[in-house]
């Protein structure tokens, strides 16, 4: 199935942890599309098709992507800090996650962006490029797997009723 921006979750926003798992699937799917395309397109200009995907890519993490972080940062990590103590050092590593993938974006969209726009990308920036996204790839699966079996598992067992439905209240704000 393909995933489009502007797309609904599978979850709806009575089940805000299951958005976010929603999220990091579309996450995958749009890093992926970086990924294959650099990888398959060096050395020549890009398609309309492959630009077309890139630039949505790019959109999606430009837009989305933010939202989730902040959906994460503002409406997810504070809650868990005020229940387990034990969960601190968990979010302060996706927190430092979050930090490195803004600068490896802000980058990778650059380089992208360049190519799209003068038809080219040099062969040490399509390196850097390549380099760029495989490093992605891998933040974002450790971070995800990490979100997913340890932290999102704790918020289920840790956030009661009120606290899951002011999550879901602010995810659904941000989205106004």
């Amino acid at each position: 199935m393909a995933i489009q921006i502007g797309a609904k979750p599978d979850s709806g926003f009575d089940d805000p942890i299951g958005m976010l798992k929603d999220w990091h699937r579309r996450i995958e799917s749009f890093l992926g599309i970086l990924c294959v395309v650099v990888d398959r397109a060096q050395d020549r200009s890009l398609t309309g098709e492959e630009r077309d995907a890139v630039e949505a890519a790019l959109k999606y993490f430009r837009t989305g992507g933010q939202r989730h972080t902040l959906d994460e940062e503002e409406s997810l990590f504070p809650r868990l800090r005020k229940s387990a103590a034990d969960s601190f050092k968990d979010i302060d590593r996706l927190e430092n996650d979050h930090h490195e993938a803004i600068k490896l974006h802000e980058s990778v969209e650059q380089f992208y962006t360049t190519w799209i726009e003068s038809g080219v990308l040099g062969s040490n920036d399509t390196m850097q490029l390549l380099s760029e996204t495989k490093h992605l790839k891998q933040l974002y699966s450790d971070h995800i797997q990490v979100e997913e079996t340890i932290v999102f598992a704790r918020a289920i067992q840790l956030l009661d009723s009120h606290a899951i439905a002011a999550i879901g209240t602010e995810f659904r704000f941000r989205r106004k």
